[in-house]
């Protein structure tokens, strides 16, 4: 059920008319079923996987607000490595056995692994994400333990992020779900403009676009393009993949909003940026501060000595990199943007002396509009 069918307008018209109609104290129900329902319309049986998850993440957190401290540290490598398993084998069993099987032809191996057909679960990264997000917080005491856990649940599977997110945080979400909103032509009003929005820029722009982009990227024989073609269909792509994620989360907080539910912005112009650090402060945020936050942080961040600082950002790009796809042209995607950042942090100092000794510094827009097509030329 993808958010520019038809399908889903009739299941959003009916979902929210009927979430405002009901009681209060049922509304949780129907939310959770009607996501349930959202979520089984891809493939029915993998709701059982993401019940599963739920239980795990939803007993550790009720253990870690019981326990000691040792007891909390096996009780979250528990669920991290039950999270992060399962995410694995769905999501890069594969990529993992055509790397063994190439690596066995060239040693001379007679030994590889068989690769699966496995469909990946429905936004998968996300839900995991969220629900490992959620089972920290609880271990660092920055969150109660959610011992409902219907509502648990429905903070796992709520519709609106199931394609593509945002990724949540329990603080925001999980006290929305439960609280009694009753119907505002305001927040209705707000929504449905987003959800436009965000229509707008998947059917017009990235549709369109990405027929120009297909076309060119699908062929074969060099000689059959020039390089003035190769150079627009990039820049197109950057736009149909910008308006593609971007519009599919306008979609996600506007059906959001309309039941007054307000989840976070995911992109902010990030085309705007003047710099690659603050691209990704604009550029699926969600899972920017996700990073930050639980693997960028935990591993010093900038805390420490030069080498290890350099050496903790090219670990989170590169992780990064290999959670947005299982393959390497994805690790080096990630790998690129961590080396434009260490160079950037390598540089600084050098480069705001050149821009005082030619003067660029008192042209501040010129300087702001050249930062900006730099790093969408780099990006």
């Amino acid at each position: 059920m993808l958010f520019n069918s038809r399908t889903f307008l009739i299941f959003f018209l009916s979902v929210t008319t009927l979430y405002f109609l009901i009681p209060y104290k049922w509304r949780w129900i129907f939310l959770l079923g009607t996501s349930m329902m959202f979520y089984m319309a891809f493939v029915p049986k993998y709701i059982l996987l993401l019940l599963f998850l739920a239980v795990v993440d939803y007993v550790g957190g009720i253990l870690l607000e019981k326990a000691h401290v040792r007891a909390k540290k096996i009780i979250l490598g528990i669920c991290l490595t039950l999270d992060l398993a399962t995410l694995g084998f769905f999501k890069y069993f594969n990529f993992f056995a055509d790397n063994v099987e190439t690596l066995g032809r060239i040693l001379n191996w007679n030994y590889g692994l068989t690769t699966l057909e496995i469909l990946l679960p429905l936004g998968i990264s996300f839900h995991i994400f969220q629900s490992l997000s959620y089972v920290i917080e609880v271990y660092r005491g920055k969150q109660k333990a959610e011992k409902h856990f219907g509502f648990f649940f429905l903070y796992i599977i709520f519709y609106p992020q199931l394609v593509a997110g945002p990724i949540e945080r329990a603080q925001n979400l999980l006290p929305q779900l439960r609280a009694c909103r009753p119907f505002s032509y305001a927040a209705a009003s707000s929504g449905i403009q987003l959800m436009l929005w965000g229509l707008f820029k998947k059917v017009v722009i990235a549709d369109r676009v990405a027929l120009f982009v297909n076309q060119v990227y699908s062929l074969d024989n060099p000689a059959d393009f020039t390089g003035a073609k190769l150079l627009i269909a990039s820049i197109f792509f950057a736009f149909q993949i910008y308006c593609d994620f971007s519009g599919y989360s306008d979609i996600a907080r506007g059906a959001a909003r309309v039941m007054g539910i307000r989840i976070m912005e995911n992109f902010r112009y990030p085309y705007g940026a003047a710099s690659v650090a603050e691209f990704w402060q604009r550029w699926h945020i969600s899972l920017s501060t996700w990073f930050r936050d639980y693997l960028y942080i935990p591993l010093g961040g900038n805390r420490v000595a030069v080498p290890r600082w350099y050496f903790n950002v090219l670990i989170v790009f590169l992780v990064s990199g290999l959670w947005h796809g299982a393959r390497w042209t994805f690790v080096a995607w990630g790998a690129l943007h961590g080396m434009y950042l260490l160079f950037s942090l390598a540089t600084a100092r050098m480069r705001e002396l050149f821009v005082h000794a030619i003067q660029f510094d008192r042209m501040p827009a010129i300087r702001r509009a050249f930062q900006i097509g730099m790093t969408f030329s780099l990006v």
